[in-house]
This record gives C-alpha cells, structure tokens and sequence, in this order.
C-alpha cells in the first residue's frame, strides 16, 4: 500500500484471540485503532499489550462523541461486530454514505427461524444501508449472510492465536510420547447451554461402569459455579489465563465441548493447534472447519446425554497411537485459518 490506512474496528467483547490477529496486523502499514465494550465479568482475561493500536472503551463515549473520535480518526475501513449498538449502527451508515468500506462482522449461524427470516425481508432497510461488505467465522454464517443480501462475504474471521497454541503443542508432544495422558479438557462458561451438566452426568455414569482410568478436567466459571457436579474424577479448576490454559493442554489428552448452542467456538480452533483429538456437539459452528468424524474425534448430537456418553466411550476405547494419529490430523486441520491469513484477508478487503 502507498499511504498509510486507518482501521477502525467497533467491536463489542474483545477477545485475547481478536488481539492476536491485530498484532499480525500491526506488521502492515496501518494504523489501527479500537472502540470496545467493558470486560465480561465471566471472562477477566489479561490482556495482551499492543505496541501501536489504540485502544477505546466504549463507555467513556456518548454516541455523539463516537462520531467526533471517527471524524478525528479518519478511517479507511470500518469493521463493526453485528447491529447492537445504534451508535456503532450511525457511524456505519455515515461512512457507507461517504463511500468508506463497512464490514459487518457476524457470527450467526443460519437456522431459518422467523427472525432471521424478517431479518432477511428487512435487511435492506436496517443493514444494507450500513455495511458494505461481510466477514464471517464460516460457512454457517455465511448463508445467513447470503440471505440477508451480501454479494461480498469472506470467512475466516475468528481465529485462534494459533502460534501460541501450537507452542502448547510441541510440548504436548513430548508428554504424549512417554504415555497418553487419560484426560478429558472441558473450557467453557459454566453455563447450561454450554452441555456442562450433560458432560459431568455422562462421565460419571461411564466412570461407574468400570471405565475409571480417565479423568476430567474442567476449566472455566459462570453463573451455574456454585451448582456443578463434584466426583473425585473431576477437577474444576475455574477460569484460567492463556497462560494457565497452555499448562493444562499440556497435560491433558482430548478436548470436549458438548454445547446446546454455540455459534462458532475458537477454543476448538486453539485445540486443534494444540493437536488434541476432540469431542464436539453437532452445533458448534468451529467444529464443521477443525473436526471430521473418526479422523480427529467424534460429532454427537446437540443436548443428547447418551449421544455424548457414546462419544466419550469411543474415545476411551482408541488405543494410545490412534489418539496420536487423532491429534496430528487436529493440527493439519487447524492449518486453514491463522492470523497470517487473517491479515491478508483484512487487507483484501481494504
């Protein structure tokens, strides 16, 4: 690029995996800068430090002085993460009037409900005014995308930090070599929807049927922290740093995630390069790009106990050099999608 670009992303809960990929970004000639929403309370991470993006909290501005701040900003490109902030929505539609690219980040998945369907009806009214482009997660929220009316749609938004779990990796390596540990990975909000309940009970009854050589480890806090299940094959070791989630994935053999509902889901991209065989729930949006049945785990139908129960018991029965060849094919996958080809992307779309 000749000149300097500015980005601008209005973004709602930023996340350490969203800072990854700026970080790559900053490599580029750009400045960049970030309006975000306060922390959630269920997800205190410790951020990363960025050397040249800015950083804004939304809080500190009215809808008014947003408008001042992108004035003074003079973005480029504006990429906003979906339409619930009308002061985000205002900036957006100003922009698109001036010709300025807008990139409506959506992570949805399509299901065809009657609101998607009107949303579908009336996105011309509430969004294509607004946002000029899309850029998604996957293929799930593309087609949702495609219904609403956009010609332009790239995936691969949603990225784990893919370097730092491949370190994980490595080391995880040598740990697997001497012997696979028995160990089941659960990291999630402790919330219902998250399949946490279903998990624990199917465990257990696995457990008590004489399958008792493998632990589970869960990490993770929420609303339900109070109410979750206690077995001495359980450990609950509350919300981690990455940092604290690299140590555990060293130490732990497959990844399972048997959420409700989940509309993309990066901590299976992170697992992925980490190279763990997984456990995945039929909704769960990252699990169509990272998990294909029996080559690196296992799919079981969202919210079904003795579905999952039946997942766990087929991984429990691999031998230690399928599960190996389980975690090797987990990496492969976890090849389509980094924060290198995140930028390129970003960049295209510039």
């Amino acid at each position: 690029m000749s000149a300097t670009k500015r980005i601008l992303f209005l973004y709602t809960e930023l996340a350490e995996y969203v800072l990854a990929c700026i970080e790559q970004l900053e490599k580029e000639d750009v400045e960049v800068h970030v309006v975000r929403f306060p922390l959630n309370s269920e997800a205190p991470f410790e951020f990363r430090k960025l050397e040249k993006t800015k950083i804004y909290d939304r809080s500190d501005y009215s809808d008014e002085q947003l408008k001042d701040l992108t004035d003074k900003i003079g973005p480029d490109i504006i990429l906003c993460s979906g339409w619930i902030d009308k002061g985000y929505l205002s900036i957006c539609r100003m922009a698109k009037s001036q010709n300025i690219p807008t990139v409506l980040l959506l992570d949805n998945q399509w299901v065809g409900s009657a609101k998607q369907r009107i949303a579908s009806l009336t996105s011309a009214l509430f969004l294509k005014n607004k946002f000029s482009k899309a850029w998604v997660p996957g293929a799930p929220q593309k087609e949702f995308a495609q219904h609403l009316g956009f010609k332009e749609i790239r995936t691969g938004f949603y990225c784990a930090d893919t370097h730092l779990f491949e370190k994980a990796g490595a080391a995880r390596k040598r740990t697997i070599e001497e012997k696979f540990p028995k160990k089941f990975l659960f990291v999630g909000r402790y919330l219902e929807f998250k399949g946490i309940f279903d998990l624990w009970k199917a465990f257990i009854e696995l457990y008590d049927e004489g399958l008792n050589d493998w632990e589970l480890i869960c990490a993770g806090t929420g609303d339900l922290w109070d109410q979750r299940i206690e077995h001495p094959a359980i450990k609950h070791v509350g919300f981690v740093q990455p940092a604290k989630l690299l140590d555990l994935v060293e130490e732990t053999g497959v990844f399972v995630l048997p959420s409700h509902r989940e509309p993309w889901g990066v901590v299976v991209h992170e697992m992925a390069a980490a190279g763990l065989p997984m456990i995945c729930s039929s909704t769960i949006g990252a699990a169509s790009k990272f998990l294909v049945e029996g080559e690196n785990g296992f799919v079981h139908k969202a919210g079904d106990q003795d579905d999952l129960k039946s997942a766990l018991k087929k991984m429990m029965s691999c031998s230690s050099g399928e599960l190996k060849s389980m975690g090797n094919r987990s990496f492969e996958l976890s090849k389509s999608i980094s924060p290198q080809l995140w930028t390129k992307t970003l960049l295209e779309l510039l």
